[in-house]
């Protein structure tokens, strides 16, 4: 009997996890030279996406790719990143998710002067969790990014959630 993955239930769930909670799920990947994303935001050969409803149009988590468009810049851009290649979902204001492993086979390769992924997953959970406390810091200034959206308020205890999307 063939096994099925589980990587792909585990992000399906965390990200419905992160959008119940109103948090927004951040997805890092490993990139190798020809996957689909904006290659100028790649940092340490890895690349960290905002993967909410807000920030995307069309989201697809599905078995083997994530999916979907995205402004980088103003500018609509097409993700698709191999779910081999995903090393990270997690919540941006509480870091809370689930880390994995990336697949030999859809990383880059490293020179033995680079960090692991693991190594530098963990600054950029760690970088976002200081953005994140500086901007709880300093109320005055909306946390808003270039091509974000505000986030909108939390609905009120024993109300309904629903909004207009236009």
């Amino acid at each position: 009997m063939n096994s099925v993955p589980i990587k792909p239930y585990l992000m399906r769930a965390i990200h419905e996890w992160c959008s119940d909670h109103g948090h927004t799920p951040y997805l890092v990947a490993a990139v190798k030279g020809k996957m689909q994303v904006p290659m100028e935001f790649v940092k340490n050969g890895e690349i960290v996406l905002n993967v909410s409803y807000n920030a995307t149009r069309n989201l697809q988590l599905g078995d083997d790719y994530v999916r979907f468009s995205a402004r980088f810049g103003g500018v609509s851009r097409d993700i698709i990143v191999p779910i081999g290649s995903v090393v990270s979902l997690f919540s941006r204001e509480t870091g809370e998710g689930m880390a994995w492993e990336p697949e030999l086979t859809e990383v880059v390769e490293m020179d033995s002067g680079e960090r692991p992924a693991s190594s530098s997953l963990r600054s950029v959970v760690q970088e976002l969790t200081e953005q994140v406390a500086a901007e709880h810091a300093d109320q005055d200034k909306p946390a808003v990014g270039p091509d974000d959206e505000p986030t909108p308020p939390a609905p009120s205890p024993g109300r309904g959630h629903l909004r207009i999307v236009k």
